[in-house]
């Protein structure tokens, strides 16, 4: 399946939560099936944290693809683009080609930087509809994420009820604990205290904060993976290549590497550092943190939930601490509050949060038989 990337400039100006209005501005997208003649086929895929509109497919010239969702989008796959048409959108505030922080501001013919306005789940949902409405499609199959994905789905069915008939909400939760925005905000703090960071105007001094996103990074990463995955894959050890050396070497290092797990973390932060914008990081980050439906009807998600009218499918599993499986129940209660067609699927998956990423025949075969009870016009 080859992928196309593409792009769709706006010029009127979307107003955002925070008061603030983005004009001129562009979403990068791509799209993988046909669209049917009744354009009843649609499905909207939302990305979590660091991915991007390629969800899926093979650019010209790769043997191998690049997309986050390869192994659950494509011909025959879990979510078929042989049934359905499947668009990516790359949100805004993000570094991969939608307007973001790296960007011009119309108003000012300077980088953004830390001007970029602060955006919020809510505000992509509202572009994406804007997406759709310029594609000439007015209701969505379904709308499927996982992680801030899945807020993304659920937000749907909340901001735009009789445009979505399906949402697949996986490895979600109705809002971040405590302990998540603590972890979002120790990252934040490593990268703004990094002396190359420049109040967030980090380009025009032609540096990058590279120190606090790897750190930054680290965090994130240990937080995605489970206990007993690190505990299997790294344990206790040592980089060393023997064991004669790595008792020649141990306990004589307090700045080095000296643990696999250590190495590990290292080279993540590494990779993500060389791609990845400090200040994207800060504005997904914090629109995690903000997004909380219940919190207009006083907590009550059942309340909040109650303008949904889509069929839902919410998977969880049970090693995803920072995602735990009692979010997903959170979501499922309050939609039988209101009588809502919900199926759930909990996996007991040893991958932690980024299981939904991951290939696992009970959860591939979760989404697939979901995939195929919808019924398209054609």
């Amino acid at each position: 399946m080859i992928a196309t990337p593409q792009s769709m400039h706006f010029k009127a100006a979307l107003p955002l939560q925070s008061g603030a209005a983005l004009r001129d501005y562009a979403l990068s997208f791509e799209t993988y099936g046909t669209l049917n003649a009744a354009k009843s086929n649609a499905v909207l895929v939302c990305h979590a944290l660091n991915a991007s509109h390629h969800v899926a497919g093979l650019y010209p010239g790769q043997d191998k693809s690049e997309g986050w969702w390869d192994n659950m989008i494509g011909p025959g796959k879990a979510l078929d683009t042989a049934k359905f048409f499947v668009i990516g959108v790359n949100n805004l505030g993000s570094c991969f080609g939608s307007t973001g922080p790296m960007h011009i501001n119309p108003d000012t013919g300077l980088v953004y930087g830390a001007d970029f306005p602060v955006v919020t789940v809510e505000d992509w949902v509202n572009a994406q509809a804007r997406l759709l409405d310029a594609l000439g499609i007015e209701a969505l199959a379904a709308v499927m994420g996982g992680s801030l994905g899945g807020m993304q789905a659920l937000s749907w069915t909340l901001q735009y009820p009789n445009r979505v008939r399906h949402a697949l909400v996986i490895a979600s939760a109705p809002n971040l604990t405590a302990e998540n925005i603590a972890f979002n905000e120790v990252a934040r703090r490593a990268i703004v205290t990094d002396p190359d960071f420049h109040g967030g105007h980090f380009y025009q001094h032609g540096t990058v904060p590279k120190r606090g996103l790897r750190i930054a990074r680290m965090i994130g990463h240990i937080t995605y993976l489970s206990d007993d995955v690190m505990n299997e894959k790294f344990g206790r050890k040592l980089i060393a290549a023997s064991q004669s050396e790595a008792e020649r070497n141990f306990f004589f290092s307090t700045l080095e590497a000296e643990f696999q797990i250590e190495s590990y973390l290292r080279h993540q932060g590494d990779k993500f550092a060389e791609y990845f914008d400090a200040n994207t990081y800060l504005l997904i980050t914090r629109a995690l943190d903000y997004f909380d439906p219940a919190r207009a009807y006083g907590g009550n998600l059942s309340l909040a939930l109650g303008r949904a009218s889509a069929k839902f499918l919410l998977v969880s599993f049970t090693t995803d601490w920072r995602f735990s499986p009692k979010r997903s129940r959170e979501i499922v209660k309050a939609l039988l509050d209101n009588k809502r067609d919900v199926s759930y699927a909990e996996i007991n998956a040893p991958h932690g949060h980024d299981a939904f990423l991951l290939d696992d025949r009970r959860y591939m075969g979760v989404v697939r038989s979901y995939f195929e009870s919808i019924e398209v016009t054609p």
